[in-house]
């Protein structure tokens, strides 16, 4: 039977495997958020996630909801809505703004886990370089966008969010695009829900998960391909 982990000043984690089915993938709790830790946890397909009263919370859960990056990614009517739109397209233009607005309560929620702490965290990983960001403007205004981590060639995705309909599945779509033109082998979506679902990630198994992780964390990336950049939709 797994039991609960408690982290101390040392970055470790135990193995992933070891977390609770229940709550499922719980694995540890406290530890800080320091960018070597989280560089840590995300090695080892381990992320934070927890409400602003509680200790931190690190999860691995099983199973896990993923997408295989396609450069074709995205429905009909999505692509209509996109040939429309005079939408522009950048990444790494405005990481803060865009957690800020992953932050923003949903309907129905009363709070957010993208706490003030989470996002000063998650900003110092962009600003070292580990952590990057996709935007949507519409204009001069940011309208939608996603941020995350990659891991080799497995993208970490954390959180997205709009202004305007379907600004994030346009997020989403771009992300797509440029993980597939420099293949990228995985998004890691986390938790599967009906959203998820719907925008057509599946459900693999934890040991599935980590062996994919296992085989991609180290393969090297272009360098380029995290440029603050203006980018374009292969429509």
């Amino acid at each position: 039977m797994n039991s609960l982990s408690y982290l101390n000043e040392l970055i470790n984690f135990p193995a992933p495997e070891e977390a609770l089915a229940e709550p499922n993938g719980l694995l540890a709790v406290g530890g800080d958020l320091s960018p070597a830790r989280l560089l840590e946890a995300y090695y080892h397909g381990i992320f934070p996630w927890f409400n602003a009263d509680d200790p931190i919370l690190w999860w691995s859960p099983s199973p896990r909801a993923v997408f295989v990056p396609k450069s074709d990614f995205g429905s009909k009517s999505l692509r209509k809505t996109l040939k429309k739109a005079a939408w522009k397209y950048t990444i790494n233009h405005a990481f803060l703004d865009v957690m800020s607005g992953c932050a923003q309560p949903r309907a129905k929620q009363q709070g957010t886990w993208i706490t003030p702490e989470i996002q000063m965290a998650y900003y110092e990983l962009h600003l070292q370089g580990f952590a990057h960001s996709f935007e949507v403007w519409d204009e001069d205004r940011l309208v939608g966008g996603l941020y995350g981590i990659p891991v080799g060639n497995v993208f970490c995705g954390e959180s997205m969010f709009h202004r305007q309909t379907d600004a994030s599945k346009a997020a989403f779509t771009l992300l797509n695009q440029h993980l597939a033109r420099h293949d990228f082998a995985l998004i890691d979506a986390q938790l599967i829900n009906p959203h998820l679902v719907n925008l057509g990630a599946k459900a693999i198994s934890r040991t599935s998960f980590l062996s994919i992780l296992r085989q991609n964390r180290t393969n090297l990336v272009a360098p380029e391909m995290w440029l603050k950049q203006e980018v374009k939709f292969e429509l």
